[in-house]
């Protein structure tokens, strides 16, 4: 099964449900705002960190999606079900949902 982008509509609804949020972007631009609970994992990283990575499937997202479709696509082909957000954080905030700024994940609230 081959990656998904999905909308921002679904992966609301996979963030209320619990599932992993994985940003690829560089700690700068993360912690310039990013998905409240999200964890950073630049996309260089991602291969080294993979089996860290609790159970369940993975929704990748960066800035606008370019490169959280990479992720997705390399998660998909290490055997994990892995998913990207059309339109990355923008879409996300655009829509009016949670965001965190700062190093941290942030608590997922809403």
């Amino acid at each position: 099964m081959a990656a998904e982008r999905i909308d921002v509509a679904t992966a609301r609804e996979m963030w209320k449900a619990g599932d992993i949020f994985v940003d690829v972007r560089e700690p700068d631009e993360y912690a310039r705002g990013h998905v409240s609970g999200a964890v950073n994992i630049p996309l260089g990283k991602l291969p080294g960190i993979v089996r860290d990575l609790p159970e369940g499937q993975v929704i990748t997202l960066c800035s606008m999606g370019g490169r959280a479709g990479r992720a997705a696509a390399q998660l998909d082909a290490m055997g994990r079900t892995a998913f990207s957000i059309e339109g990355g954080t923008k879409a996300w905030a655009a829509a009016g949902l949670p965001v965190a700024v700062g190093p941290a994940p942030g608590k997922r609230k809403g």
